[in-house]
């Protein structure tokens, strides 16, 4: 809710603000990201959400196509049984993701864009805990397709407010003491609300 006030002020505040983006610029993202992956992600055990620090970096090489390369500090995930949701496991993950985008020329202080690149999912620090404590929990790296939406709402002629929502293709296999124990299609939607810099 304070998320969406502060959002809502913003563009109240500097909605008069118009920015367009030109050849050579570089754009420099950071703020919340939330991974959610989708309900049921596995037959034995299954991936809940996680919320964390993310980066961006975006080097536009026409007005309207862009390279962005996604980094984040790790996400932290809690891993459930499927059959009853009793906590089993811990992982944290980075999803470095690098994507080729399209930004749509508009007049105003909006500046819409899709994309769609490649994901390489890491998974580290495996845990097994509760009625699992003392066994080996591992979980494999993925690698998927990613696809994206976003805005760009400009606050003044170098800063930026963004909202971004990606769906990514992860899959991870999993393994208790060396013995597969299930594949999870994670498979989430990312969502973040970042403050950029246009340099």
């Amino acid at each position: 809710m304070k998320i969406t006030l502060w959002v809502a002020a913003a563009l109240l505040a500097f909605g008069n603000v118009a920015v367009a983006a030109e050849a050579g610029d570089w754009i420099v993202r950071a703020g919340a990201y939330t991974v959610n992956p989708k309900s049921d992600n596995g037959d034995v055990v299954s991936v809940d959400n996680g919320v964390g620090l993310g980066f961006n970096f975006t080097y536009m090489f026409t007005p309207n196509w862009a390279l962005e390369v996604l980094a984040a500090a790790p996400f932290s995930h809690d891993i459930d049984l499927a059959s009853n949701g009793v906590k089993v496991g811990e992982t944290q993950q980075l999803p470095p993701t690098v994507s080729l985008q399209y930004h749509f020329t508009t007049n105003g202080s909006f500046h819409p864009y899709v994309g769609a690149g490649l994901n390489y999912t890491v998974f580290f620090d495996d845990k097994a805990v509760g009625p699992l404590a003392g066994s080996a929990l591992s979980l494999d790296d993925s690698f998927g397709l990613a696809a994206q939406i976003g805005v760009d709402f400009d606050l003044s002629n170098d800063w930026l407010l963004n909202l971004d929502l990606r769906y990514i293709e992860i899959e991870t296999d999993a393994t208790l003491d060396g013995a597969a124990l299930t594949t999870a299609e994670i498979d989430p939607f990312v969502a973040g609300i970042t403050i950029g810099r246009r340099f």
